[in-house]
């Protein structure tokens, strides 16, 4: 059975003292053993992070990471790099890196393969902009991007994918999909993957919302069938609004 997850994106914030502090205010946390915890550091913390983490159950993950094993590409961390210091899941695709950095399906399906390769757990980034939203288009877009980007793994290979969808025109804007159509979008995925393998599979398969959750609409998100939780941006950076998110899931 699936279990509900709550990721928490700390994007480019927060420096060596934030971290620290930051993660020893929720490591005291109490939640269930059906949800999982995460925390995506920026890459000069995730040592840090990991050594704080342990003997709990919050997980760290990479924000990102390059499709390529090594080579001259200057600024950018490889998946080997991340497993060498102990991480082994990656956020991929988030709607920041496909709109400011040129991240598309074709590049991103490279580097699900390398980190698959690498035996790593993946938070899949997904979602339709606010123009296509508007014209219809958001079920075709959201199809046009899982079919590039993971339609051709194993079903074995989805084990290791964990799926969050973001409609992009409620990030940071202030907008929230409301619980049903967050639900709408949830259950249309799901259909996607019965229809390429299987409804076992697209069971199985824990699909995250990540769309400016805050403790306020949390409950009412979380409450949907097909919302496993939540990747949050914002709220995961304050440890009381974080906390609060958990709580609700």
């Amino acid at each position: 059975m699936r279990k509900k997850i709550v990721a928490g994106n700390w994007k480019m914030n927060n420096n060596k003292r934030e971290t620290a502090e930051l993660i020893q205010a929720l490591k005291p946390l109490n939640f269930s053993t059906d949800l999982r915890v995460m925390v995506a550091p920026a890459f000069t913390h995730l040592v840090q992070a990991e050594e704080l983490t342990q003997g709990s159950r919050i997980e760290v993950l990479a924000q990102n990471m390059n499709a390529a094993e090594s080579g001259a590409f200057t600024g950018e961390i490889s998946a080997a790099m991340l497993s060498s210091i102990g991480i082994q899941k990656v956020i991929l695709g988030h709607s920041e890196r496909r709109a400011y950095y040129n991240e598309t399906d074709a590049s991103l399906k490279g580097k699900v393969t390398t980190a698959l390769s690498h035996d790593m757990e993946i938070v899949f980034c997904f979602g339709e902009e606010l123009d296509q939203r508007k014209s219809g288009s958001h079920f075709e877009v959201v199809k046009t991007q899982l079919e590039t980007a993971l339609f051709d793994l194993s079903p074995e290979q989805w084990s290791k994918i964990i799926l969050a969808y973001e409609p992009v025109w409620a990030i940071g804007t202030g907008e929230t999909a409301s619980p049903e159509q967050a639900q709408e979008m949830h259950a249309y995925i799901r259909s996607l993957i019965a229809s390429k393998y299987d409804q076992t599979l697209a069971d199985s398969i824990s699909i995250l919302y990540g769309g400016s959750i805050k403790p306020a609409n949390a409950s009412a998100i979380f409450s949907q069938s097909d919302v496993d939780g939540g990747l949050i941006g914002g709220a995961a950076l304050k440890a009381e609004d974080f906390s609060a998110i958990i709580q609700s899931a």
